[in-house]
């Protein structure tokens, strides 16, 4: 018996030694083929973003739907990379400007004079396209010539433009020489009999085209009133995923001032207790992608109001404000951006006017 469990152990650990073996081998296999599942995970979902982003890139939005925000295309978020260059310092303890507000309560840079460097965004976005709408409609068209002037002295200058003109005029578009890399292309639209129905509705028109080539042609797209004029820089510091331009007549007011629609039955309702800033819709724009989603939104708002007899009191502009305050801009465009100099005096802390109203009879200009 003594003999008999003298050899136990040697029996037992003979017997163990190979079931031990197997188990670590089946291990090692084990963990080698869930490694390289977990290696495969991104590589299958990096594939999958990618062809996400080639449909809609292709195809466009309707048949490709929006990428959600955890997605990313690698040409629209990647951070972009800059040449060597020399410029300033910034210091951390000296801020650029103390006279006025430099960003909003959700953080969205808000673009005056002296708070950035043109040089360095213009590395960055060297390599972008960027889409001007504007609508010039009935007698309108005659703003136009003064418009792409202006727009070819002032208006993202170096960089790549097409000038989308939506008119209902296509004979009348001026003929203006143009700088390399920038073009027109004129779009025929109808025409409406009140000039109420020509503003509600060019939030339809730039969906519609949205869709039909702006995601295809451009990056950004920005939208502007044609009655105005570039007096200054207006370049690419003004580009980002969704931007708006306070309104010169009411930057400086409380919002109980803000002419909001306020009436309940609206679309475009906004209470008195609620409201940023008032934005003009002389002014907005952003990537493709969120212009379209806003031109969307505003445009289904107006068919909703209109299907219950109302009208929103100052119509695109009202709609547009309710998109706003509900859909934060990233950036948001100081009142040197839009300006008006026969009704407004200049204040101190207004160190350049980059876009201006030009003076015009309103009612006759809207007549037919």
């Amino acid at each position: 018996m003594l003999h008999a469990r003298q050899d136990l152990p040697g029996d037992f650990w003979g017997k163990s030694s190979k079931s031990w073996l197997f188990l670590i081998l089946l291990f090692i296999a084990s963990f080698g083929f869930y490694s390289n599942v977990f290696n495969w995970i991104p590589r299958w979902r990096q594939r999958e973003v990618s062809q996400s982003c080639e449909a809609h890139h292709l195809q466009g939005q309707r048949e490709s739907p929006p990428l959600s925000k955890g997605d990313c295309c690698p040409d629209t978020c990647r951070v972009p990379r800059v040449p060597r260059m020399l410029y300033p310092k910034a210091h951390v303890l000296q801020p650029p400007r103390v006279d006025v507000l430099l960003m909003t309560p959700w953080f969205a840079p808000i673009i005056w004079d002296g708070t950035y460097d043109s040089a360095i965004l213009d590395a960055q976005f060297r390599n972008t396209t960027i889409g001007l709408t504007v609508f010039a409609i009935k007698k309108y068209v005659v703003f136009l010539k003064l418009f792409l002037e202006t727009a070819e002295k002032y208006f993202m200058v170096g960089h790549r433009v097409i000038y989308y003109i939506l008119t209902d005029r296509p004979a009348d578009v001026p003929q203006i020489p143009l700088q390399e890399g920038r073009r027109v292309v004129i779009l025929k639209v109808r025409n409406y009999t009140r000039w109420q129905d020509v503003v509600l509705h060019r939030m339809e028109m730039i969906s519609n085209f949205s869709q039909q080539r702006f995601l295809h042609e451009v990056d950004y797209l920005v939208s502007a009133d044609v009655d105005m004029k570039f007096s200054d820089h207006v370049g690419v510091e003004i580009l980002s995923s969704l931007f708006g331009t306070l309104h010169p007549g009411f930057y400086a007011s409380d919002r109980q001032r803000f002419t909001y629609e306020r009436r309940p039955l609206s679309q475009a309702y906004i209470p008195e207790d609620e409201g940023d800033f008032y934005y003009a819709a002389a002014l907005y724009g952003g990537s493709v992608a969120e212009v379209y989603r806003l031109a969307t939104a505003c445009h289904q708002a107006t068919l909703i109001d209109k299907a219950n007899g109302i009208e929103a009191v100052w119509h695109e502009e009202s709609h547009l404000n309710k998109y706003l305050l509900y859909h934060k801009p990233t950036k948001v465009l100081s009142p040197e951006y839009v300006w008006d100099e026969r009704m407004l005096r200049k204040p101190p802390y207004l160190r350049r006017l980059r876009y201006v109203a030009v003076p015009k009879n309103h009612a006759q200009i809207r007549s037919r």
